[in-house]
């Protein structure tokens, strides 16, 4: 494929994981951005790498890859040069695990029923004791009805990860154009061939579009829409404590949170710490377009259900509070792989706010369909031309997902 020239719209962190396969594979790439990299929906994210609130499935299949392919990819980052390995370093990869807490009797036995289907899936899922579960977080609720440690379960630093990844991109030979927004599509002859932006037309073979919850919107102005849309999510920041948390602890309700489609506000407690000592809590799930006001209720919420997951984290100092959006399907799977509708266009996106920790294993598949290559997992199920993606996405909305079932 050398020669072969490929643009990638979107420098959030898939965007720059697809560009890194695709360089690396001798591809020429460019990569297209209207703000600057790493700067939207990245930049807001909490960098999870989770295997745990995912159930067998397609999703969770690229999870395993992916969480496979983290480490090596930071190791070569790092191997490349002195920059590499800097780089590598400011994505701060912790494998800390996760921890899951149910503090109810339902909510117990939806975890353990869950926890049963991931073992059979691969994941590893160890049931914790109440004198285990203190040990592990002596901070934690006595309050718990179950409780299981998922080891596989890291975690990134969202912006470092995602300039690691470019990094490696740009020393590959690709080239980073930021403050390039895209207006339309050029086809000819039934084909994407180029791209008209605010600063003149970029042409190429083959074009990702990596835009996040933009996809959307950008998809529409290339005249092959698709079904992806914002989700927003808050997160609450404390200010540097002593060591307090020590996994990425959530409550069984996250789980069901992640895979609801409903509009109305979701909150659910996730929390951890990050390694300068401060404490992130979150989160919140709701599909208010892209209104990026901070609403107090929903900040309120998630402290409310943090605090019953960690009660020494009452009178703990806020420093600030953020938000971003996540990319929606209704089917809560990513979408990646050839327009059918129209050649040329591809499509890496869709994740939600599993976009951190999914991304180097959807820049390797994507890498392998856009060469032809034989595919690491079926990529079928993440394919564009779905209900949810093409359809009327009232229709398209499952009865249940991969995820566990909300109450827990």
């Amino acid at each position: 494929m050398n020669g072969t020239r490929a643009v990638v719209l979107g420098a959030g962190i898939l965007g720059a994981a697809c560009a890194r396969e695709l360089a690396l594979a001798g591809l020429e790439v460019t990569v297209l951005d209207r703000g600057g990299a790493a700067a939207a929906t990245t930049a807001h994210g909490e960098g999870n790498i989770l295997l745990s609130d995912k159930g067998p499935g397609a999703e969770l299949e690229l999870a395993r890859l992916s969480r496979r392919l983290w480490p090596e990819v930071l190791a070569r980052v790092a191997d490349r040069s002195a920059a590499g390995a800097r780089a590598a370093r400011a994505a701060e990869w912790d494998a800390k695990g996760g921890i899951v807490v149910a503090t109810t009797r339902p909510g117990a036995e939806a975890l353990t029923a869950f926890a049963a289907a991931q073992r059979g899936a691969g994941v590893r899922a160890d049931a914790l004791t109440g004198r285990e579960l203190l040990s592990a977080e002596p901070f934690v609720t006595p309050d718990h009805t179950a409780a299981f440690h998922y080891p596989e379960d890291a975690q990134v630093q969202p912006a470092g990860a995602a300039a690691a990844l470019l990094a490696d991109a740009l020393a590959a030979g690709a080239t980073l154009r930021t403050g390039w927004e895209v207006l339309s599509g050029i086809v000819r002859r039934g084909r994407l061939a180029g791209v008209r932006t605010v600063r003149g037309e970029v042409m190429a073979d083959v074009f990702v579009n990596a835009a996040g919850p933009w996809a959307g919107t950008l998809s529409a102005r290339l005249g092959a829409p698709i079904g992806v849309s914002p989700r927003r999510g808050d997160v609450l920041v404390t200010t540097p404590l002593p060591p307090t948390v020590f996994h990425k602890v959530y409550d069984a309700d996250y789980v069901g949170a992640v895979g609801s489609s409903e509009e109305e506000l979701q909150t659910s407690a996730v929390v951890e710490s990050t390694r300068a000592g401060s404490v992130l809590i979150g989160s919140s799930r709701r599909r208010a377009g892209f209104d990026d006001r901070l609403r107090p209720e929903a900040l309120s919420a998630v402290a409310a259900k943090a605090l019953r997951l960690f009660p020494s984290l009452a009178g703990v100092p806020v420093m600030r509070a953020y938000g971003g959006f996540r990319p929606y399907v209704p089917d809560h799977l990513p979408v990646i792989g050839a327009d059918p509708r129209l050649p040329g266009l591809w499509h890496a996106g869709g994740h939600e706010g599993a976009g951190i920790g999914l991304s180097v294993g959807t820049g390797r598949l994507l890498r392998e369909l856009v060469l032809g290559e034989p595919t690491a997992l079926d990529a079928t199920p993440f394919r564009v031309d779905r209900p949810a993606v093409l359809g009327d996405p009232e229709e398209s909305r499952p009865a249940t997902t991969g995820r566990q079932k909300e109450g827990a």
